[in-house]
């Protein structure tokens, strides 16, 4: 079974050195701390021959996890794109990762307006929530035209629900969102049951697993599939 062993964490992160102490540190403290990364390969929902396409994707650390993975996991990364709205986001991840994943594309664009690739797999964390509830449910709608019969949306996203849990994850990514140089900016977000909602009306099945272990924070993981 896929994990993410320490080991894998610094050689997933070692790219980054090229892009400046701060992008390496920060790869390696963002794999050791957030369980939606090794959380996605527990639960073994990626598939094997991987054509991903990475929303708010900052430094695209998935991108380089899945280049340095085992050979015995089986995964082939075929195509990645990763999609950031902050530059330098976007050039760490290109300075980082462009000559070890040929393959890939960094692309420093609108998530909501950017063209988007035939793929069997998108990855979204966090960061829907920083569009409008109307520009949220059009990106949906574009991602399930955009992946294949069969692929899957890979979305975490907090539960407005979830009491406590939830406002200290809200502030949490507000001082993040600062301390990265960025501008704050306001929230929409929705209970669980409101994003399971919006993800069936497009069309998707859906599947909601935690994804906050070892964290004070309520964040869920929704399994979305296009199904045929």
């Amino acid at each position: 079974m896929p994990h993410l062993s320490s080991a894998l964490i610094k050689l997933a992160a070692a790219p980054y050195r090229n892009s400046g102490r701060f992008a390496y540190h920060f790869a390696r403290g963002k794999l050791s701390r957030d369980p939606a990364f090794a959380g996605i390969l527990r639960q073994d929902l990626l598939p094997k021959v991987i054509r991903l396409v990475d929303l708010g994707s900052g430094q695209s650390l998935m991108a380089s996890v899945l280049a340095h993975a085992p050979k015995d996991w089986g995964y082939e990364l075929q195509a990645y794109t990763g999609i950031e709205l902050m530059p330098k986001d976007t050039a760490r991840a290109s300075e980082a990762l462009q000559s070890l994943i040929p393959q890939a594309r960094f692309v420093n664009g609108d998530m909501c307006t950017t063209a988007l690739p035939a793929c069997n797999c998108v990855l979204i964390l966090d960061v829907l929530h920083y569009v409008p509830i109307a520009a949220q449910d059009e990106l949906l709608k574009k991602i399930f035209t955009t992946l294949e019969t069969g692929g899957r949306l890979l979305l975490r996203v907090g539960d407005r629900a979830g009491g406590l849990g939830f406002h200290f994850s809200q502030w949490v990514d507000a001082v993040v969102t600062f301390i990265r140089g960025h501008q704050v900016v306001p929230t929409f977000t929705r209970s669980l049951s409101d994003w399971q909602a919006a993800l069936q009306t497009v069309g998707f099945q859906v599947q909601s697993i935690p994804m906050h272990a070892g964290t004070p924070f309520q964040n869920i993981l929704l399994c979305a599939e296009k199904s045929g």
